[in-house]
Formats: structure tokens, C-alpha cells, sequence
């Protein structure tokens, strides 16, 4: 029984989110992060192999994210009213790193970030927010449009970097709370799943305390 438990599981893990004095300009390909922004490849731990690579950083003014995906020829498929179902990355975030609840609070969060799925074509990137199931308390809404997302789409796969404004996370408040719950999903129709911590087996989605904590390091 012990094989089914994920080693990932057994640990509490403390990640660093290096400090940016400017967020990168978002341009979709990339070319404002380096490899000091790249978060640990946790999933090697249960002898799986990352297919991408996940970015983060902050400043006061919020918190910025980014993927690189190879996937040649690939057909997207992305849906923000669906976005579980399709192409996506997903960020959740605790701004109070609560380490012993198992339903959200009003500093949780969960934002979804597609590298297609808006405009006339349905060819443009988009980023929204969505409530995390069976919370106590939800999160103040975040409307359509506030969080900036940029993505290049080639015939090697993609790229994508988003900013999550401060004006949009609940709570956020490096000063006081240098500490943050943080998880990410990556979801890929051909490659499968990436993630920090543990999958959709162990509610992840639902219980913030599988996410990892994140220093807000300067």
C-alpha cells in the first residue's frame, strides 16, 4: 500500500520565489527570465519527468509566472469557461500559509492562465480567477481582464507569462507576510500533468494544505 503514497506527500516542502525590482514585460516569449526564476522540479522526487519549465517572481506589485512547453505540432484546445478540461496552467495561492486547514480561506486563491481561448479567433491568450471548491469563505471576485497574460504559440508548443496584480490577491502583503501557500498545475492534453506537490488524487483543488509554502525572498 505504501508504493501508492506519493513521496511528495511526506514532506513539507519551502520553496523560494526570488524578488524582481521590475516584473518582467510580457511579450510571450520569455525573454525576461532566466533560469533563477525557475521553480524546483519537484515531481523528480516520484521519478517523474518534468515537460516544462515553470517560472515565478515577485515585487510589491504582485507576483509573475511563466511556462515553456515543448509539444510539437500540437492542436490547443482551451476553454476559460472549462479551463480544467483543456490546456491550462493553474496557480494557487495562500497569503497566509496556513499549513493546518483543509478548506480555503479568503486568502486562497486559484487563477488559471490558457495560451488560447479569447478574442475573435479564439487565438489569444487569457487569465482569469475561479473560486476553490467547498472553501469556507471565498475570495473577493476578480472581474475579466485583470490579470495581463502574453503567449507565443509555435510549432514546438508554447510559451506563456502572466502577472497576478497585488490589487488582485487577497491578503497579499510581503511586509508583514513573507510566507504564502503556492501551488501550480500544469496540464497538457498530450503530455499529461506537472505539478509542484501532489495531484488531483489527494484534492489539491480542495485542500490547501497539499500546496507548498513559498518565501517571498528579497
Amino acid at each position: 500500500m505504501s508504493q501508492l503514497i506519493p513521496n511528495r506527500l511526506l514532506m513539507d516542502f519551502e520553496i523560494r520565489l526570488n524578488h524582481r525590482s521590475k516584473l518582467p514585460q510580457l511579450t510571450g516569449k520569455l525573454t525576461d527570465w532566466s533560469d533563477e526564476f525557475v521553480l524546483p522540479n519537484l515531481c523528480e522526487i516520484d521519478g517523474q519527468e518534468p515537460f516544462a519549465k515553470v517560472y515565478a517572481c515577485w515585487n510589491d506589485e504582485g507576483i509573475a509566472v511563466a511556462c515553456d512547453v515543448e509539444c510539437p505540432d500540437k492542436k490547443f484546445r482551451c476553454d476559460p469557461s472549462a479551463f480544467w478540461k483543456g490546456d491550462n496552467l493553474r496557480i494557487c495561492t495562500d497569503m497566509r500559509d496556513t499549513r493546518d486547514i483543509h478548506r480555503a480561506t479568503r486568502y486562497c486563491q486559484q487563477f488559471f492562465i490558457l495560451p488560447t481561448g479569447s478574442g475573435k479567433k479564439i487565438s489569444d491568450p487569457v487569465g482569469g480567477a475561479s473560486p476553490i471548491h467547498r472553501a469556507k469563505e471565498n475570495a473577493p471576485p476578480v472581474s475579466a481582464g485583470r490579470i495581463p497574460v502574453a503567449a507565443d504559440v509555435t510549432k514546438r508548443g508554447y510559451t506563456i507569462e502572466a502577472v497576478l496584480p497585488a490589487t488582485v490577491l487577497s491578503g497579499f502583503d510581503p511586509a508583514e507576510h513573507p510566507r504564502i501557500g503556492f501551488y501550480y498545475m500544469l496540464e497538457d492534453l498530450a503530455r499529461g500533468q506537472q505539478y509542484l506537490t501532489v495531484g488531483d488524487d489527494l484534492y489539491w483543488h480542495v485542500d490547501p494544505s497539499m500546496w507548498a509554502s513559498a518565501v517571498l525572498a528579497r
